[in-house]
């Protein structure tokens, strides 16, 4: 484990009510509601911000939009280099802050009998 990823899983058991999780293949710190706020990816660490603190966040020296492919930008998402590996810590937990106050995904309700309305219209 490289000492950036042994910092996300401290930062992580650092701030209440955080689930490590996965997004995308990485690990992801996610607020109670299910809205991730931090990933690890390939040696950066990545935050969902509020647009004023990350406003202020992409002054920082190769400070980007995280784009995990190719011309597919994630707004609202910043990437950061472990240039800045001491300022990970507060941008985390100002991203999880963030994230425990947007609305959580509605879940979709499975449909323990998928063909009954199917066989209902047949008969």
């Amino acid at each position: 484990m490289t000492k950036a990823e042994t910092l996300f899983h401290e930062i992580a058991d650092g701030i209440p009510d955080v689930k490590e999780s996965k997004m995308f293949g990485a690990l992801c710190m996610k607020a109670p509601n299910g809205k991730a706020g931090v990933m690890y990816w390939k040696e950066y660490m990545i935050f969902k911000l509020d647009a004023r603190d990350e406003t202020e966040a992409m002054k920082l020296k190769g400070a980007q939009v995280f784009t995990p492919m190719e011309g597919r930008p994630m707004n609202g998402w910043l990437q950061l280099s472990q240039e800045h590996i001491t300022q990970w810590p507060e941008l985390a937990k100002k991203a999880m802050n963030y994230v425990k106050t947007l609305e959580a995904k509605k879940q979709k309700r499975k449909n323990k009998y998928p063909y009954k309305s199917l066989i209902e219209n047949i008969c």
